[in-house]
């Protein structure tokens, strides 16, 4: 690897809750008085760790604190950590979308960042409009964005489109197009949020192989968030782990995908209760657990035992029909398995339960979460539980020799037709 394009030296930043700005006026003057007589900023010595199943005491919380690493030429970063662990945050600091509380970051050369859907686009100009727009930004000169044209359409696969104002693409054309002007119109520095989960899978796999190509063969660097443990292990080379804000290790992406993923499923209950105080819309999810063949909760499973996923849901006034989704993941956050059931309901219906049940032997031996969305009829979601609750299926099995050292994804048998002829 080559020369340091990236440093992050001990930034941190602050928010203060429920404001949009600074703050108040008090506090305002407050941080002036002690700026003119050479004092640190007052509100930087206090604040809560940004974790969100928690109330605080304070009205400040920190989304990072003292955050350094570095990263060299033609590396590719991968940046791990739960929701409101301080990922995007970071990334807006190394964009100079926002700026540090306190701390520096030194970059060395130019940086497209495709931080949200549409990133950089002006809504009523066209895909060719905007493709130009961008290249400017990057200061890239007319001809050089013209040499590059035709590829990036390509790319995106929006040519019959390119005409048209971007506020009418879908959410997926928008991001198709956003990641390929970034990721061609050369850039030193590719910054990457995990808008790449808007696209298909056909389109992830490409956008995964345009960034090894622009990282190996290219020498640029590439920053690259996402809770697709088997992409960051696939595209990183090294990876950072942030919780509550914080850098807890830096290491192989390998190591850092390990260490996150025993993290995760320590932190998953076997068993989800709803708090006593839970608010929000007219129907919840009040239990969910896995339970075996006798209807036990458990969370440990043989290959060939019988898994059921139990729903408890508690109606408060919705008498309409609802669905029910449930999304199966595995250790490395790939989703497994994904279904969903309509569910006919009145008002009197005022406690709903549902048992999913897996057929025996279908997931390999794994450590498996399941996520949960209730939703109205037009896909409005009224309840949703992400990694509600885990389970897991033991390696040890007698039946199932060949599962010895490569599990895959699942574990049906095809059926096989065999018809040898003899010479």
């Amino acid at each position: 690897m080559g020369e340091t394009v990236i440093r992050v030296e001990n930034i941190a930043k602050q928010y203060r809750l429920g404001i949009t700005g600074t703050g108040s006026l008090a506090h305002d003057l407050n941080r002036w008085w002690h700026t003119i007589r050479g004092n640190e900023d007052p509100y930087l010595r206090i604040g809560d760790v940004n974790d969100r199943t928690k109330s605080g005491t304070s009205d400040y919380v920190w989304a990072l604190q003292d955050i350094s690493f570095d990263v060299k030429r033609g590396e590719v970063l991968g940046i791990v950590g739960r929701n409101g662990a301080g990922k995007s945050t970071l990334l807006k600091i190394l964009s100079r979308t926002t700026a540090p509380s306190r701390g520096k970051v030194k970059i060395r050369g130019r940086i497209a960042s495709l931080l949200e859907v549409g990133t950089g686009f002006h809504p009523e100009l066209s895909g060719r409009d905007n493709i130009f727009l961008n290249g400017s930004i990057l200061g890239m000169t007319a001809r050089e964005i013209r040499r590059k044209f035709d590829e990036i359409v390509d790319f995106a696969g929006v040519e019959r489109y390119i005409d048209t104002p971007v506020k009418r693409y879908s959410s997926g054309m928008y991001v198709r197009l956003a990641f390929a002007v970034a990721a061609h119109l050369e850039p030193e520095i590719l910054v990457v949020d995990e808008v790449l989960a808007v696209g298909d899978v056909e389109f992830q796999n490409k956008c995964l192989g345009k960034m090894r190509e622009v990282s190996t063969r290219e020498g640029r660097t590439v920053l690259f968030v996402s809770h697709n443990m088997a992409a960051v292990n696939t595209l990183c080379d090294k990876a950072i782990l942030l919780k509550y804000g914080r850098l807890t290790t830096m290491g192989t992406a390998t190591d850092i995908v390990s260490h996150y993923m025993n993290d995760l499923k320590q932190e998953v209950p076997l068993m989800y209760h709803a708090p006593e105080s839970k608010s929000g819309a007219a129907i919840v999810f009040d239990k969910v657990f896995v339970s075996n063949a006798n209807g036990t909760p458990v969370g440990e499973y043989a290959l060939e035992e019988q898994v059921s996923i139990n729903l408890e849901i508690s109606n408060r006034s919705w008498n309409r029909d609802f669905s029910i989704g449930i999304s199966i993941n595995d250790t490395n956050e790939r989703r497994v398995l994904i279904d969903q059931k309509l569910i006919t309901c009145s008002a009197d219906d005022k406690r709903i339960q549902c048992r999913i049940s897996l057929p025996p032997a279908l997931l390999t031996p794994n450590t498996y979460t399941i996520d949960l969305a209730i939703e109205k009829i037009g896909a409005e979601v009224m309840d949703f539980l992400k990694n509600a609750i885990k389970f897991e299926i033991l390696k040890t099995n007698t039946k199932y020799e060949y599962l010895s050292y490569d599990y895959g994804l699942i574990n049906k048998a095809c059926s096989w037709e065999v018809q040898p002829h003899r010479v």
